[in-house]
């Protein structure tokens, strides 16, 4: 890998801009034959953490976690900066007096969503900058208050069946040279943080915090301070 310096950004127009082309083909991930136990366990595990809650759902993409937290959650609003991932989410038909979508940007919400009691994030925070997570959390707390709960989802690094890392930056942020459906090259930030590198990154901003880690996938769940 090539290390190099970049700026401290957070997504950029480009990476919302691959995000919406790849929106018919966003979910293979998570049909990866290899994946498929620990994605079950992984649903479950989300459902469980979302029992009874009031959620606000950030890159809502195409719904996929919408669905899953449909199961238990008391209602979720969903959201997403891409229109056109807001429109496929929503062909899910899941219930409307429970689930409602709307277009937003997870960096600038709009001081009408609501009052939640949980942030879902699936497949997200590693796309984060590493400097701008612990902003983004205090964001949070500002906006919504301290003791929200907060559940992060995403994917490990597994050789052989995650794209493979391009460059890191000298602030550690990792990189993947990803191709749209009409060709198109992308440079896509994607970290894969472990365990300790997430308590790290969140001891000053939450309590709580318990990490679930299978071989594929991880979650964390904890309550902001």
């Amino acid at each position: 890998m090539n290390t190099s310096n970049t700026s401290n950004t957070l997504i950029t127009g480009k990476d919302a801009e691959y995000y919406a082309k790849m929106a018919e083909h966003y979910d293979a991930v998570y049909d990866q034959e290899e994946r498929g136990e620990d994605l079950d366990e992984l649903c479950d595990h989300v459902a469980e953490a979302l029992d009874g809650h009031i959620v606000l759902e950030l890159a809502c993409g195409t719904g996929f976690w919408t669905e899953i937290a449909a199961e238990s959650a008391l209602s979720i609003v969903a959201t997403d900066i891409n229109q056109n991932l807001i429109d496929l989410a929503r062909t899910r038909n899941l219930p409307e007096d429970q689930v409602s979508f709307r277009v937003a940007d997870a960096y600038n919400l709009p001081d009408d969503l609501g009052e939640f009691t949980a942030i879902l994030a699936g497949f997200w925070w590693s796309h984060v900058a590493r400097a701008n997570q612990e902003k983004l959390l205090a964001h949070w707390r500002a906006r919504f208050g301290k003791d929200i709960l907060v559940v992060l989802v995403d994917d490990t690094y597994v050789e052989g069946v995650s794209p493979t890392v391009a460059r890191t930056d000298l602030d550690g942020n990792t990189y993947q040279i990803m191709t749209a459906p009409d060709g198109q090259r992308y440079e896509i930030p994607k970290n894969y943080p472990s365990d300790s590198g997430l308590r790290k990154k969140l001891a000053g901003s939450a309590r709580e915090i318990r990490i679930e880690r299978l071989e594929h996938f991880w979650m964390l769940r904890c309550r902001l301070k």
